[in-house]
């Protein structure tokens, strides 16, 4: 029973951070006026800024702890650690500059048919790098997926293009979350921000232009480092420590829905009915993908056995 409704915890976790993730068009089309790249600066830095307060201030055993593990790793270990924590923060810099830049300047289309493709790239990913096993209703699961992805793809090679990296960016991030699972999250995300930084700060400095003087875009610029990155990436985190990659990939299905609803219905992009479908295909994706972990939960709560 612990054991379910554990696993339950983890799924919530991890739709809870793509249902956050969707809705991200919102702060920023407010700052589209804004380039990309200035936006992902200030992004970057308010969400180091704060991340590490709060590490320094109230958890400083936490990090010593990841600091001593990082210390008693043999050479080799070591070295493999490093590479991975740079790696980590690369790609999930690479897919906020994308993502931002997809979502205000190609369309929410784009951006959410990015997010429809990742999941299958972080399944397999999961499968080929980190051998985490797929039973066959997961291969169904990724099979309606791949379909879905078929009748929602369009003749634009340059929308497909930004999709593609956008997708293949936080599939690579995720799946090296799952392999640094053991240090702490707030730390780990610490150190992201930190690589992140130190990559941007040069481009920055080149590009030297004044501070945005707008109350606006920094209000903005706080929402977007609190509310859909800091919570979601630990939200996300947190998930790998009880489901693998390839589920906490699928779970990112729920981003697109949400996104292409809102593109509909609030931005008014022109949907068609086999895009509509597809979207619908996605949602059943994600229930026969997860459905052992839901029947199980469900189970449960209804008195029938449910092995510990």
């Amino acid at each position: 029973m612990a054991k379910k409704r554990g696993s339950l915890l983890y799924l919530s976790c991890a739709i809870g951070a793509a249902v956050i993730w969707g809705f991200f068009a919102f702060p920023l089309r407010r700052i589209a006026q804004y380039p990309p790249q200035e936006i992902l600066y200030f992004r970057v830095f308010v969400s180091f800024v704060i991340v590490w307060l709060i590490n320094l201030l109230f958890r400083r055993q936490q990090l010593r702890n990841d600091y001593l593990q990082i210390k008693n790793a043999n050479k080799p270990e070591r070295r493999k650690l490093l590479w991975l924590f740079l790696a980590s923060g690369i790609f999930i810099t690479a897919n906020w500059f994308t993502f931002i830049y997809v979502i205000n300047h190609i369309s929410l289309k784009a951006a959410a048919f990015a997010y429809m493709i990742c999941p299958i790239i972080t399944a397999t990913g999961g499968f080929l790098l980190l051998k985490e096993p797929v039973t066959r209703l997961k291969l169904v699961a990724i099979g309606i997926a791949v379909l879905s992805v078929l009748i929602l793809s369009t003749a634009s090679l340059q929308q497909a293009l930004w999709s593609v990296v956008v997708a293949l960016m936080y599939a690579m991030y995720l799946i090296i979350q799952r392999v640094l699972n053991l240090f702490d999250k707030l730390n780990l995300l610490g150190i992201n921000l930190m690589i992140s930084m130190i990559l941007l700060l040069p481009f920055y400095l080149h590009d030297g232009g004044p501070l945005p003087s707008a109350a606006e875009f920094w209000v903005v610029i706080l929402i977007i480092a609190v509310v859909m990155t800091i919570i979601p990436l630990l939200l996300a985190s947190f998930a790998l420590n009880g489901i693998p990659s390839s589920t906490l990939g699928i779970t990112i299905y729920v981003n697109p829905f949400i996104s292409f609803t809102v593109a509909f219905i609030w931005f008014h992009e022109q949907v068609s009915v086999h895009q509509v479908a597809g979207y619908l295909l996605l949602m059943l994706a994600v229930v026969i993908f997860n459905w052992s972990i839901i029947r199980g939960a469900f189970v449960g709560k209804a008195g029938e056995t449910v092995s510990v």
